[in-house]
């Protein structure tokens, strides 16, 4: 079945372009001129990814990652926001308020559609599985953490952040590997930009004990540590 996925841009043109240029790669494409027309129509089934305009008439396309990040019924989608805003505070944004990358335009349709295909490699289910480590779980199907049978509410980048981790206990991964495998390879980001997210991930977690287990090296980056071997598990 071929991957399905939604572009949100009230331009004609680009509407075309990205028909022609992924539907030449085997991709379904379906565009929606605003917001309120794609959220009609994710109602009615949902794609694999979502290509978002950041200026969208009526809400936002910021507005928009945010909502569907919010419910749980798309919050594993992949999204891509498409933007003509270079600076890289915008960027920022549109990573923190959930976007799984930002392509800037105008843009070239190799690029934008190499990233989609990491993007879609990185949400592909089949070879994660689930992990428990000291009372913590993660399910990378369902997207849900808990601590203690707990759920724990994450952002997008705080689950992937967590995730990596996990995969990977007791060793010390720099700021710039972080970012690379987190965010991407594309993301031209500060490196404190990780030092926030860790924050979040850590007061996500503290209630329940567990926001120590993401440790500090200093001069070196952070990790995973775990006084139990971890439980990795298909289910």
């Amino acid at each position: 079945m071929s991957v399905q996925i939604l572009a949100v841009d009230p331009d004609p043109a680009v509407q075309q372009i990205l028909r022609l240029n992924f539907g030449n790669a085997g991709y379904l494409v379906e565009c929606c001129p605003d917001a309120e027309h794609a959220l009609r129509r994710l109602a009615l089934g949902l794609p694999e990814l979502v290509l978002i305009e950041w200026e969208l008439p009526g809400q936002s396309g910021e507005t928009l990652v945010r909502r569907l990040r919010a419910e749980a019924s798309t919050r594993g989608l992949g999204l891509i926001m498409l933007t003509a805003r270079g600076a890289e505070a915008d960027k920022v944004l549109a990573l923190e308020s959930g976007a799984d990358d930002y392509v800037t335009k105008p843009f070239s349709p190799r690029e934008l559609l190499a990233r989609t295909q990491s993007v879609l490699r990185r949400l592909a289910p089949g070879g994660a599985a689930a992990m428990r480590d000291g009372g913590l779980h993660l399910d990378p199907d369902t997207l849900q953490v808990s601590a203690g049978g707990r759920p724990i509410m994450l952002g997008p980048i705080e689950f992937r952040l967590l995730a990596f981790l996990m995969r990977h206990p007791e060793r010390v991964h720099s700021r710039p590997q972080l970012l690379d495998r987190v965010w991407g390879r594309h993301a031209v980001l500060d490196e404190r930009t990780v030092d926030t997210h860790v924050g979040r991930l850590r007061q996500a977690l503290g209630p329940d004990g567990q926001g120590d287990r993401i440790q500090t090296v200093r001069g070196a980056g952070y990790r995973f540590t775990t006084g139990l071997p971890a439980l990795v598990s298909a289910a």
